[in-house]
């Protein structure tokens, strides 16, 4: 089955780990009346995020992401359809039995929401005090916690004095209190800078591999989801437009609004030179090749030089990463005779590469 998937009918299920699934929304719709006009934020989502996965949802402004995490711990109840965590389905919980449920769903908030008035340590025993933790537990709780996010010399200072970086850190702190299953990090570092978000992605990177626990982000910044996401699903009015591991989505973006995201990070477009070049005209074929992982090791150019009668002119290429996967692209001008050029294609796709016609002049 294909990783990336694109408006697909059934439920999308993220392939990232082999955990059970630990989310599961089935026919989601929320609509909200404003008067007599109904406005519909979601429409009929389905999809499986699996315990111990890092997920990203991503969407421009007014795709539904808002509506989206609000119905996932049940701020906002859903129109139609049903949303299960570590199978308990939420949607059907009466309110005592949700109030409980929801110490198992713990948010991350763009603008932080620290108390004001309560030190570090009073921020993150908050929770646990609400929810009638002996007060030695509570100590022990919140000086781990501490530890985990880097701010146990912040224990005694209020927020006023901390940075965008380190009240994030306690916001953190706090929604781990309770020992959640999932996280749900609503835009968490949209008020931080470049070199703070990259440090807060990496603390939350740490948080999942050492608890084993179920993150998912919401965000419009495709670099978060390129840092720390194993997987990705794309929103737009309201629906799932295309998902799958991450690598996939954005390698071999399918959908118009996916290609816009990546283009925000990975560099997909022909230079202006390189475009005159092969404008230009002239004997041969024009094709781009993209490659991935261990295929960025192979000399292929090379080989079909060696392997076919053909010649092949590297006009434009470049490699990057995604997390810790290579991957690249080379554009090459293809000559000889138009079966030996068809040989060494099919080749190039043998060997895994995807393969683009670009110009095919004879």
């Amino acid at each position: 089955m294909c990783a990336s998937s694109v408006c697909q009918k059934g439920p999308l299920v993220f392939y990232g780990k082999d955990g059970g699934v630990m989310i599961s929304i089935k026919n989601l719709t929320k609509i909200y009346q404003n008067g007599s006009q109904s406005v519909k934020a979601l429409d009929n989502i389905s999809l499986h995020i699996k315990k111990g996965e890092i997920a990203g949802i991503i969407g421009y402004s007014g795709a539904g992401k808002s509506s989206l995490v609000r119905c996932l711990n049940m701020l906002e109840k859903p129109t139609a359809g049903t949303i299960t965590i570590d199978n308990r389905e939420i949607t059907s919980l009466s309110d005592e039995e949700l109030r409980v449920a929801r110490r198992e769903i713990a948010m991350v908030f763009q603008h932080f929401n620290l108390l004001s008035s309560r030190t570090v340590f009073g921020n993150v025993a908050f929770p646990l005090e609400i929810a009638g933790v002996p007060k030695r537990e509570i100590k022990q709780r919140v000086e781990k916690l501490l530890s985990l996010v880097g701010l146990v010399d912040k224990a005694a200072v209020y927020p006023a004095q901390l940075s965008g970086g380190q009240k994030q850190r306690v916001g953190i702190a706090r929604a781990l209190a309770n020992d959640p299953k999932v996280l749900l990090c609503d835009e968490a570092t949209s008020a931080l800078d470049p070199e703070t978000t990259k440090s807060i992605l990496k603390l939350l990177k740490d948080i999942n591999c050492q608890l084993d626990l179920t993150i998912l982000i919401i965000t419009h910044e495709m670099k978060v989801i390129t840092e720390i996401c194993d997987t990705v699903a794309v929103l737009e009015n309201g629906s799932i437009i295309e998902m799958g591991n991450v690598v996939d989505v954005f390698t071999r973006p399918q959908h118009p609004t996916t290609r816009a995201f990546v283009q925000t990070v990975i560099n997909t477009e022909i230079p202006e030179p390189v475009r005159q070049h092969i404008g230009q005209g002239g004997d041969g074929k024009v094709i781009r090749i993209s490659f991935i992982g261990d295929h960025t090791e192979k000399p292929v150019i090379s080989r079909i030089v060696k392997k076919f009668d053909v010649d092949a002119n590297i006009l434009y290429g470049n490699i990057d990463h995604l997390q810790d996967t290579p991957f690249g692209g080379l554009i090459i001008k293809l000559t000889g005779q138009q079966d030996d050029i068809a040989r060494a294609e099919e080749y190039l796709a043998g060997q895994g590469l995807q393969i683009e016609v670009i110009t095919n002049e004879h």
